[in-house]
C-alpha cells in the first residue's frame, strides 16, 4: 500500500463528520448513524494497520515518509505545506487514536442510545478524531497547531454536549468553558514557542527546525525559552501542574468523551508534542529538569487527591492526571520511548476503566457516587471482570501492561541519576494501587448500598465487547516492551529508536546499574503496589471503621485532600475574582460606562440642546417664514449700502 493513503485515512473521519453533521438529523436509524461514525474511524484504523505492517517490513532508514497534500500558505518567507510525516512515532500514535477511538465509537452506540443528540454526538466524535490525526501526523508546527486547536474545540463541544444538565459546580457548559479557557492559557505558550521558532530558524517545518537546532550549543537560551513555552502548552493540554484544574470538571460530559478525549487521545497530545520535539528538549537541559519535576510532582499530587474522591469518574480523572505525570517524568529524564510506551498502555487500561465506569453509571441510572453502589459484581459480571483487569494493570502488577511501562519509567529515572524523582514516582505507584482498589471495592464488592428500586443489569453487547477487547489489550499490550532484564527485547524502544536517535546522542549517557539492582527496584515497585492493594481491601472490605476514624483523626489533611488542595479556590481568589471584578468595575463601569458611554451620551445631549434651540425657527407658519425672508433681505441690503 502506498503511503499516500495516509491522507485517505486522516480524512475518512472528516467524511463521517460531514455526513452525520449534515444528514444525521434526517437519518432516523441510530444504527445507521453509529455505523457511519464508527465505520469511518474503523476504516482509518485498517489503513493504519496496513501501513504499519508495511513499515515493519521496511529497512529502518526507509521508515520515514513525507506525504504532501497541497501547499497551504505561501506568503513571503512563510512557506507551509499541508503535509503529513509518516514515521514510527506518528504511525504508532495513529494506531492508538483510531484503534481505541473505534472501540469507543462502537461503545457509544449502546451508551448514547435514545439520546436526542445521538447524531450530533457522533459528528463531534468524528471531527475530534480528524483533528487529532492532523495533530499527530503533521510535518510542521502550524499544521500541528491546527489539530491542537481543533481538539480543544471538539473537547469544548463534547464536554458541554449535555448543556442543559447540572453538575456539582454548575452546568456542563460551565465545565466546557473552564476547559476551553484553561487550554487557551497553555495554547498561548504554544503560540509564543512557534513565534520564537520561526524568528530563530525561519521555518516551522519539523525536519528543518530540528536540523538547525542540532547546530546550536547545548543549553542555548533561545532553545530554553522555546521549549519552556512549548511545555506550557503541553501542561494545558495534558493537565499538568499548574493547568490541570480543567480535567476533573470535564467529567461532566458523557462517559465515552472521558474515555476518548481524557484518557486515550487529547490529553496525551502534550506528551506527543514534547516527544516529537525531543531534539529541541534534549538541547535544553533546564527545561528537561522542569519537565521531569513537574511530571513527578503531578503524578504524586493528583494521586493523593484521588484517595478521597467518591465520584467514580472523578477518581479516574485524577488517576489520568497522575499517569500523565509519569509520562512527563519519563520525557524529562530523556526516556522518550518509555513515555510513549506508557501512552500506549495507558490508552488501553484507562479507556477500559472509563468505559467500565460508564457501564456502571448506565446500570445505576446515572448514579456516580461510589458510596451508593457496592455489590455490583454479580449484577455486572463482565463489567466487573474487565474493570478488575484494568485496575490491576494501572496498579502495575505483572504481567499486565501497566507494569512494564511504569517500571520502565521508574527504572530510567533511577538509572539517569534522578533518585528523588524515582522515589516520588514509587510513592505515587503505591497511592495509585490503593485508591484504585478502594474504587473497585466500594463499587463492585461488599454490601449493596443502592436503592431497592434500582435493578442494575449488564450493558448490551455494543458496550461489553469493547470492554473485553480493551481488557485483552490491557493484559497483552505490555509485552511489546518487555525489558532485556526479563528476557525481552523491548520491541517498542527499538521501533521508536530512529525517531529519538538524534536526541539520544546529545543526552548524557545514563548509568548502567547491575541487573540485580534493576530486579530489586522492580520488586520494590511491585511490593509498593501490593501493599496499596492489601491496605485498600483491608480497610474498605473488612475493617471499614478505619477510614472513618482516620478521616476524623487527621481532619485537616482529609479536608485538604477532599478540597483538592484548594487549588480551584486559590485560582478563584487570585485570578478569576480579580478578573471579573476588574472587568466589572474598571472595564465596564469605568471605561465603558464612565468614558465611552459618557462621551456618546454627552454628545447626544449637546446635539439635543442645539437642536432644541434651532428648531424654534421651524414654526410651520407661512407668515413667520415671510417675515424672516423679508428680514433677511433688509439685512443684506443694509450691509450692501454700508459698504
Amino acid at each position: 500500500m502506498s503511503y499516500e493513503f495516509i491522507g485517505v485515512a486522516v480524512f475518512l473521519p472528516l467524511g463521517g463528520f460531514i455526513v452525520n453533521g449534515l444528514l444525521g438529523s434526517r437519518i432516523k436509524n441510530e444504527h445507521a448513524v453509529g455505523l457511519i461514525g464508527s465505520g469511518s474511524v474503523g476504516a482509518a484504523f485498517l489503513i493504519a494497520v496496513a501501513l504499519f505492517v508495511q513499515m515493519l517490513g521496511s529497512p529502518v532508514e526507509e521508515r520515514t515518509h513525507l506525504v504532501e497534500l497541497f501547499r497551504w500558505i505561501s506568503a513571503g518567507s512563510v512557506q507551509v505545506s499541508f503535509a503529513y510525516q509518516v514515521d514510527p512515532l506518528s504511525i504508532l500514535m495513529m494506531l492508538i487514536v483510531t484503534g481505541v477511538g473505534f472501540l469507543i465509537h462502537v461503545y457509544s452506540i449502546g451508551y448514547m442510545h435514545g439520546d436526542r443528540g445521538f447524531w450530533r454526538f457522533f459528528a463531534y466524535l468524528n471531527l475530534f478524531i480528524f483533528m487529532m490525526l492532523n495533530l499527530i501526523m503533521a510535518d510542521n508546527f502550524l499544521l500541528m497547531f491546527l489539530g491542537w486547536e481543533g481538539v480543544g474545540l471538539c473537547s469544548y463541544l463534547l464536554i458541554g454536549f449535555w448543556y442543559d444538565r447540572k453538575f456539582e459546580k454548575g452546568t456542563t457548559g460551565d465545565a466546557a468553558k473552564k476547559a476551553f479557557i484553561v487550554n487557551r492559557i497553555g495554547d498561548f505558550g504554544f503560540l509564543i514557542g512557534m513565534f520564537l521558532l520561526f524568528t530563530t530558524f525561519g521555518t516551522l517545518n519539523f525536519t528543518s527546525v530540528f536540523a538547525q537546532a542540532a547546530g546550536l550549543p547545548m543549553g542555548a537560551p533561545v532553545l530554553t525559552w522555546i521549549t519552556l513555552a512549548l511545555f506550557l502548552g503541553a501542561t494545558g493540554k495534558s493537565a499538568q501542574i499548574p493547568l490541570f484544574v480543567w480535567l476533573p470538571d470535564a467529567m461532566a460530559g458523557p462517559t465515552p468523551v472521558s474515555a476518548l478525549i481524557h484518557a486515550a487521545t487529547m490529553v496525551t497530545a502534550g506528551v506527543y508534542m514534547v516527544a516529537r520535539c525531543s531534539v529541541l528538549f534534549a538541547f535544553a537541559p533546564i527545561t528537561m529538569e522542569v519537565v521531569a519535576i513537574i511530571g513527578a510532582g503531578t503524578a504524586l499530587f493528583a494521586a493523593t487527591i484521588g484517595l478521597v474522591q467518591n465520584d467514580i469518574k472523578k477518581v479516574l480523572a485524577y488517576s489520568t492526571i497522575s499517569q500523565l505525570g509519569y509520562m512527563f517524568l519519563a520525557l524529562g529524564v530523556g526516556a522518550f520511548s518509555a513515555g510513549i510506551f506508557h501512552v500506549l498502555t495507558h490508552a488501553f487500561f484507562k479507556a477500559l476503566l472509563f468505559l467500565g465506569s460508564g457501564a456502571v453509571i448506565h446500570a445505576m441510572h446515572e448514579e456516580q457516587d461510589i458510596r451508593k453502589m457496592g455489590g455490583l459484581k454479580n449484577a455486572l459480571p463482565t463489567t466487573f471482570r474487565t474493570f478488575l483487569i484494568g485496575t490491576i494493570a494501572i496498579a502495575g502488577i505483572p504481567p499486565l501492561a501497566g507494569f512494564f511501562s511504569k517500571d520502565e519509567i521508574l527504572w530510567k529515572a533511577f538509572a539517569g541519576g534522578h533518585a528523588v524523582l524515582w522515589f516520588v514516582g514509587l510513592a505515587g505507584a503505591g497511592v495509585t494501587a490503593f485508591y484504585m482498589f478502594r474504587l473497585l471495592a466500594l463499587t463492585f464488592e461488599g454490601e449493596k448500598r443502592w436503592d431497592a428500586g434500582k435493578h442494575p443489569h449488564e450493558a448490551p453487547a455494543t458496550m461489553t465487547v469493547p470492554l473485553i477487547a480493551l481488557a485483552f489489550l490491557s493484559v497483552a499490550g505490555g509485552f511489546v516492551g518487555v525489558p532485556a532484564s526479563l528476557g525481552g527485547g523491548n520491541a517498542i524502544e527499538q521501533w521508536l529508536e530512529p525517531v529519538f536517535e538524534r536526541a539520544g546522542r546529545v543526552l548524557p549517557s545514563p548509568a548502567h546499574p547491575s541487573v540485580a539492582l534493576e530486579y530489586v527496584l522492580m520488586a520494590l515497585s511491585v511490593g509498593m503496589a501490593i501493599a496499596g492493594i492489601v491496605l485498600a481491601r483491608t480497610w474498605y472490605l473488612r475493617r471499614k471503621e478505619v477510614p472513618e476514624r482516620l478521616s476524623q483523626r487527621f481532619a485537616r489533611a482529609y479536608r485538604l485532600l477532599w478540597n483538592k488542595y484548594y487549588v480551584d479556590e486559590v485560582y478563584d481568589a487570585v485570578v478569576v475574582t480579580p478578573t471579573v471584578q476588574g472587568s466589572e468595575k474598571l472595564l465596564w463601569k469605568g471605561i465603558d460606562v464612565g468614558i465611552i458611554d459618557w462621551c456618546i451620551n454627552t454628545g447626544a445631549k449637546m446635539i439635543g440642546l442645539l437642536s432644541k434651540t434651532v428648531r424654534v425657527v421651524q414654526t410651520g407658519l407661512a407668515q413667520s417664514y415671510v417675515f424672516v425672508f423679508l428680514l433677511g433681505v433688509v439685512v443684506i441690503l443694509g450691509w450692501m449700502l454700508a459698504h
